[in-house]
Formats: structure tokens, C-alpha cells, sequence
């Protein structure tokens, strides 16, 4: 972990697509929330996890990239403007799912649904059907296309959200808690989409979740904020979680396989370092035992 100018390694050189340098926001009942610590930066091309418990406010920190709310304190900046003061200027370049997505389908139907933002954007029908169903297909729901969105099961409706999210190729892509509702293939399917979008489209893809195992199979970087919106941490997934004991002591529980490692670690100070992955686990594992059998 560490404080950093970075564009996260292989992106060194990229364009710095978000920057949040210690806003401060609080709310009508008087929560405050301090982003402050290190500054969130997310440059083109990267996949940046936010991570943190309840009430440690990331929402909050995605509401200020999208404009939604305006920082009393502090810089936000992205696309090199204040989105809450210059949102028109840069909302055909961003896409976003929210946690909540039945506020976000208000269509009579699914193709309708994502075919809303090119029809606003003023395409031709033509058009704005031919990137609706695209995008439907990139999901793997072009079944849907006639569906009434209200029917739909809540992982169905979080792709159908998606889907019109990506129907206009946004250069950023943010999604709050994108994986609740999905069964594990479409999780698995998600990330590699995400994978994809970022290292073909050049997409930068900045989301936040509880959902810890996903996060080293998606993120090149990852931020972790404590309660009250503190940026306490942020490094490499391999950096964060090789830390499972600073991770549990701010609330988060870590990758059942950093968890695994740490705790071995705990009783034996030869065991490997946390893997990322189970056939890394499984390499790490082997490779130790293979010591132990010849010590």
C-alpha cells in the first residue's frame, strides 16, 4: 500500500480520466463524509475497485464523480471539469449503473429501455435500435429485447441497466455494487466483459462492491476508505490483500483466499504469500509442501 502519482503501472502515460483531492460532504441529516487521506485518481484504460463498509462512503465518492452531488469542499474533476458544475459538457462520455436499477428502467420495454439515451442524444431510429440491440447482445441478453423490464428477475434487470449503460461506448464507466442479484456465471461473465472493455476500448472502469473474491480478478488498483470516507488505503489487489489483518481491522473482510494464506502465515512463517487466484493457490501450496518434503 502506498501513497501514489500513479497510473497504475502498465498505464503510466495515460490520460487522467478522475481526480478527487479531499472532498468533504454533509448530508441534510448531518453525516458528514471526508474523502480526504490520498487523492482517487483513475486514469483511461484502468479498473478501479472502491472498497469499504457500510457508511464509509462510496456511494458518496461515485455521486461526486457523476455530478449528482456537488463537493463542499475539495476538487472533483473528471474529464478535466467539475462534473457537478459542467455535467452536460461530459455525459455522452459516461455510463453508469446504480445500485438501485429499478429507478433506472422506466421503459415499457427492454429495447426501449436502452434505446432511451441515443433517442435522447437525437440518432436516428435506426441507429439508436441497431446500438440498443448491440448492447443487449454484448450482455448476452438479446432475448430480453421485448421483455417489460418490471418482469424481469433482479440479474436480469442489472444487465438490462448495464446495457444502456454501454449504449453510447462511454469512456468511463462507473457501477455501484454491480454484481448484487447475479448468479455466478454471470458474475464470471461480467468481469471478463469488463476485462474486455477496458483493454480493447480503452474504458476506464471505476466501481464499487462488497464483493471482495471479485476484486482480484477484476481491479488493477483498488481503494479502500474507512468509516467517514477517509481513503485509507489504496495499492494493487496482490498489495492490499497480502495485508488481510489491516483489511479485517477496518471492517472488510478479505478474499477467503488472503484470509486462508494470512492465517497460515500466522501459524507457520514459511507458508507462501496470499494467492490470487485458486491455481495460484494450488502452484503456492504445492511449492511449499514440495519444501517441506525435502527440508
Amino acid at each position: 500500500m502506498k501513497e501514489h502519482t500513479h497510473a497504475h503501472g502498465p498505464l503510466a502515460g495515460a490520460e487522467e480520466v478522475v481526480r478527487i483531492s479531499c472532498v468533504r460532504h454533509t448530508y441534510e441529516d448531518g453525516t458528514t463524509v471526508h474523502l480526504c487521506g490520498l487523492d482517487f485518481l483513475a486514469h483511461q484504460g484502468a479498473r478501479i475497485a472502491v472498497l469499504g463498509p457500510n457508511g464509509s462512503g462510496k456511494t458518496t465518492m461515485l455521486f461526486h464523480i457523476l455530478g449528482l452531488l456537488k463537493s463542499q469542499e475539495g476538487e472533483v474533476a473528471v474529464f478535466g471539469v467539475s462534473p457537478a458544475d459542467e455535467w452536460a459538457a461530459i455525459r455522452r462520455r459516461i455510463g453508469v449503473v446504480l445500485q438501485n436499477v429499478d429507478e433506472q428502467l422506466l421503459a415499457p420495454t427492454v429495447i426501449d429501455d436502452v434505446a432511451f439515451s441515443p433517442r435522447q442524444y437525437g440518432l436516428p431510429e435506426s441507429e439508436s435500435l441497431e446500438r440498443a440491440h448491440a448492447a443487449l447482445d454484448l450482455l448476452g441478453i438479446g432475448h430480453l429485447a421485448e421483455r417489460v423490464p418490471h418482469n424481469l428477475s433482479g440479474g436480469e434487470k442489472r444487465k438490462v441497466a448495464l446495457a444502456g449503460a454501454l449504449v453510447m461506448d462511454p469512456e468511463l464507466l462507473v457501477l455501484d455494487e454491480p454484481f448484487e442479484g447475479l448468479d455466478p456465471a454471470s458474475r464470471t461473465a461480467l468481469l471478463d466483459l469488463m476485462s474486455r472493455l477496458a483493454r480493447e476500448r480503452r474504458m476506464t472502469i471505476v466501481l464499487s462492491t462488497h464483493d471482495m473474491d471479485t476484486v482480484p480478478q477484476f481491479a488493477d488498483y483498488a481503494y479502500v476508505l474507512a468509516p467517514g470516507g477517509a481513503i485509507a488505503l489504496s495499492g494493487t489487489p496482490e498489495e492490499l490483500f497480502a495485508s488481510a489483518d489491516v483489511l479485517t481491522r477496518g471492517n472488510i473482510t478479505p478474499p477467503i483466499l488472503a484470509d486462508l494464506f494470512a492465517r497460515l502465515r500466522e501459524r507457520d512463517a514459511s507458508a507462501p504469500a496470499p494467492a490470487l487466484s485458486v491455481a495460484e493457490a494450488v502452484d503456492a501450496l504445492e511449492a511449499w509442501k514440495g519444501c517441506a518434503d525435502g527440508a
